[in-house]
């Protein structure tokens, strides 16, 4: 059988501490873990790095490491009582001015001080995902005076959004800044920005990275409606985007929310960037054992519509089930794999090549897309190569051979790319082909007589470099 394509993100949390729990998610297909710094402390992260990496040393797979950057917290504050319960008509007062914990049925304060700047009278404020909606009646320098629009029960710490966007609020804060220092300190294969709203957050980012030694890649978390207005330009960069559809949902509606996150996924594409889909993707798994149907609609649509990667959030870091929840979404992938339409393609066949090594991965894939071959070889260094391959619906697995260990990380968030540590410096330039074919057969991925296709540079240990393509019958001679 073919081994799923579609990678699956798994958020750690109090669930998955136990070492047993560890093995068992990793064991049922998670590919890139996520540490969500909106929770836990740095300590906390350091040492579910330490778990992965030693299980996954353990278990002889390659797992990357995704650190979830908290970003601004625009919430409400916490009341005295817990909560409240506002009724449509009441009157209801967002207050910069008032203390952290004295809400009260009236009023309540917010972490975000600058949202009064932002509001205007008749705008719409969602909180809690949109269950409450409050219509701003007047606003003063501390003070926004709401009329109740949609009620229900509010309590701590609820999350703010204006309809239609137009927060002003900063993607980094001091505490993201300070955390980009934790991330590199552990390693971090991926760093993901929260509330991105244009190319200059990406920018600051990736610097602070590099000033702290990281050359981790970026997700852009694509969840303010100022984001999709700069869609292309946070594509380009980013090495990945991840389609935030809780926060996103709210800001444009959820009726406009399949089809722009279609459009996400396909412009991902499209600019040769990976692409992320999360939030409350098998969300009843944190109490069930089995997911909703709707639930396997919504997974295998994602991957049908070409996603790299499905996330899972609180139904691993906090649910009852998270290894049964992470077998249950790596049967809903391999199933919607088998839709013909995921591995048929017609990407950029008419499209211009700029750089030699695109222009071969693009060769190999239409030739593997047309031809029995079982299976793709690329020796690369920087994973460029793989990258691009990925972007062509297949069914065609390729195996990127790296003997860089952030390299093969990388790959795991790749769809349909399995990352194999191999180092071509330990052979003579003749030997690399053969020896690289042998390690496949080793671990019983092809055998005598299938076909497969294999890439490399004719300078090996240079990132960019490959331009060669060769399809070789294992067992021929070389």
């Amino acid at each position: 059988m073919k081994p799923r394509r579609t990678k699956i993100v798994a958020t750690l949390g109090p669930a998955t501490n136990d070492a047993a729990v560890m093995t068992g998610i990793l064991k049922a297909g998670v590919d890139v873990v996520r540490l969500n710094f909106s929770h836990g402390a740095a300590q906390d992260h350091i040492a579910n790095t330490e778990l992965v990496r030693k299980t996954a040393k353990e278990l002889g797979r390659e797992v990357g490491v995704l650190v979830d950057l908290q970003g601004p917290k625009i919430r409400i504050a916490r009341f005295e009582n817990g909560k409240v319960t506002l009724n449509v008509g009441d009157e209801f007062v967002l207050d910069a001015a008032l203390g952290a914990d004295e809400g009260t049925q009236a009023t309540v304060g917010i972490d975000y001080k600058d949202l009064p700047k932002d509001v205007r009278a008749n705008d719409v404020l969602l909180l809690d995902d949109g269950r409450i909606a409050l219509t701003v009646k007047s606003v003063s320098s501390k003070r926004i005076v709401t009329i109740v629009a949609d009620g229900g029960v509010l309590s701590n710490n609820k999350g703010i959004n204006r309809q239609g966007g137009g927060l002003s609020a900063q993607a980094l804060t001091e505490k993201d800044k300070e955390d980009i220092v934790t991330a590199a300190q552990i390693g971090a294969d991926y760093v993901a920005i929260s509330f991105v709203r244009s190319q200059e957050d990406i920018a600051l980012a990736r610097k602070l990275l590099k000033e702290a030694g990281s050359d981790a890649g970026i997700i852009s978390k694509i969840e303010r409606v100022e984001a999709l207005e700069n869609l292309d330009g946070i594509i380009k960069a980013s090495d990945a985007v991840m389609v935030a559809r809780g926060d996103l949902g709210v800001e444009i509606g959820d009726a406009a929310l399949p089809r722009v996150q279609k459009h996400i996924i396909q412009r991902a594409r499209d600019l040769n960037r990976a692409v992320i889909v999360a939030t409350q993707m098998m969300e009843s798994m944190i109490e069930n054992s089995l997911p909703t149907r709707a639930e396997v609609f919504d997974v295998a649509n994602a991957v049908i519509d070409g996603t790299d990667a499905v996330m899972l959030s609180a139904e691993t870091a906090a649910g009852k089930y998270p290894v049964k929840t992470v077998e249950a979404m790596s049967r809903l992938c391999i199933g919607a794999e088998k839709e013909p339409s995921t591995q048929i393609s017609k990407h950029r066949l008419e499209c211009h090549f700029e750089q030699v090594d695109e222009a071969v991965a693009m060769a190999t894939m239409y030739t593997a897309n047309h031809l029995d071959v079982r299976g793709i070889i690329a020796l690369t260094e920087s994973g460029a190569t793989t990258l691009w391959m990925s972007r062509i619906r297949s069914g065609i697995p390729i195996y990127g051979l790296s003997r860089h260990e952030a390299t093969r990380r990388r790959m795991t968030l790749y769809r349909g790319v399995y990352p194999i540590a191999f180092d071509c410096g330990l052979y003579e330039r003749m030997d690399i082909n053969k020896n690289a074919i042998q390690l496949l057969q080793d671990k019983e991925i092809v055998k005598t007589g299938d076909l497969v296709i294999l890439t490399k540079g004719n300078t090996l240990d240079v990132s960019g470099g490959t331009n060669s393509m060769r399809i070789i019958a294992v067992g021929d001679a070389l």
